[in-house]
């Protein structure tokens, strides 16, 4: 497995990056909160790849949905998904993660 990083300072900087990359119709995408970190995994190779691109900040967020504006760059833990024109993070805690666990220890 290789990984390729893109530290950010903030958790903020993680969502925004998330946001612009996300597909314009797609307005819920997950994030783990491992270990120290939140991060996500975006897979750079086919699906028979096994390349990933690790975007984290040092951080850690509460399990739950956490609701975006990009405008103002903040986010705040929420209860549902309600609005259009935001964008949703729903944070996960795994009690394990391989790829995270292999990443982490490269750093």
């Amino acid at each position: 497995m290789h990984i390729e990083y893109e530290e950010f300072d903030t958790v903020e900087d993680v969502f925004m990056y998330m946001a612009s990359a996300a597909p314009p119709m797609k307005n819920t995408m997950p994030v783990n909160s491992y270990k120290g970190y939140v991060m996500s995994f975006i897979p750079l190779s086919g699906s028979n790849g096994d390349t990933y691109l690790m975007i984290y900040a040092k951080g850690n967020l509460e399990p739950g949905i956490y609701e975006f504006d990009v405008s103002s760059k903040s986010f705040k833990k929420v209860d549902s998904i309600e609005r259009a024109d935001k964008i949703y993070f729903v944070s996960l805690t795994p009690k394990r993660n391989t790829i995270a666990d292999a990443a982490i220890e490269k750093l």
